[in-house]
């Protein structure tokens, strides 16, 4: 499973987007999150097609594009052609969920679903199969700088078995007040892609990125040493291997 932090521009300095998009590439963040939101499924109204034709001129990164607005369909091949790389629709928003995620397969990009966090897992998990990621949002969609919504992280927990017991190769992202503490909250539950704004865009952008991706290393780690530990090695083991990465790591 590949950890990936996914800076959202929705947060960035757009007088300067461009040479902030170039940090993050230099620091080497590969995902993009392009929030696209239409002021009908979501109060907000934010950005469209010229602004991701724009950058992507200038960017060979992954364009995560989540579209907040009603009846996507009608714009999947339009972002597409701008140069979206993924399109996740949220399932609310959605006449045929089903014939939506057929169109953006069939444009040749990667499949996202997202629920809000009222939408129970099961509402989609019949389509696990069809996708490449579900984006669980921990906030209500629509407004950056919200807090973490405690009761989400269940529906990481249960999205995770199901698709574990399935056996499927299918990411789980997660948006919406991801910090220091919620991020070790949410990898452990199950995530594996974090959407963050102003936890990347506030301050110094720099010194951010590499901040929250030496403390995903971290946490990634010691995820794959619980697994191994409880896998094969027995507890001894993993007590051992942990004081050793607890003392290395600086306490």
């Amino acid at each position: 499973m590949e950890y990936r932090l996914c800076p959202s521009i929705l947060s960035a300095d757009f007088n300067r987007l461009g040479e902030q998009i170039k940090i993050l590439e230099k620091e080497g963040v590969e995902y993009l999150h392009i929030d696209v939101m239409d002021g009908d499924f979501v109060p907000s109204i934010s950005f469209g097609m010229p602004v991701i034709k724009s950058i992507r001129k200038e960017s060979n990164m992954f364009f995560d594009v989540h579209l907040m607005v009603t009846e996507p369909e009608r714009y999947i091949r339009d972002f597409v052609e701008c140069g979206a790389d993924s399109i996740t629709v949220h399932a609310e928003a959605c006449e045929d969920l089903e014939r939506a995620i057929e169109l953006i397969r069939d444009a040749g990009v990667k499949v996202g679903v997202s629920i809000k966090p009222a939408t129970p897992v099961n509402d989609i998990s019949h389509l696990l199969e069809d996708v490449d990621m579900v984006l669980i949002m921990t906030v209500q969609p629509g407004f950056g700088g919200q807090k973490y919504l405690p009761e989400c992280t269940e529906k990481i927990v249960e999205l995770k078995e199901l698709i574990d017991r399935e056996e499927l190769d299918v990411d789980i992202q997660v948006d919406g007040g991801i910090n220091d503490e919620t991020m070790e909250t949410v990898m452990k539950a199950g995530a594996n892609l974090l959407v963050a704004g102003s936890y990347v865009f506030s301050g110094d952008l720099e010194t951010n990125v590499y901040s929250i991706q030496k403390k995903m290393d971290k946490i990634k780690l010691i995820l794959q040493l619980l697994a191994i530990a409880f896998g094969a090695l027995g507890l001894g083991w993993f007590i051992g291997t942990i004081i050793t990465l607890y003392i290395s790591c600086g306490g």
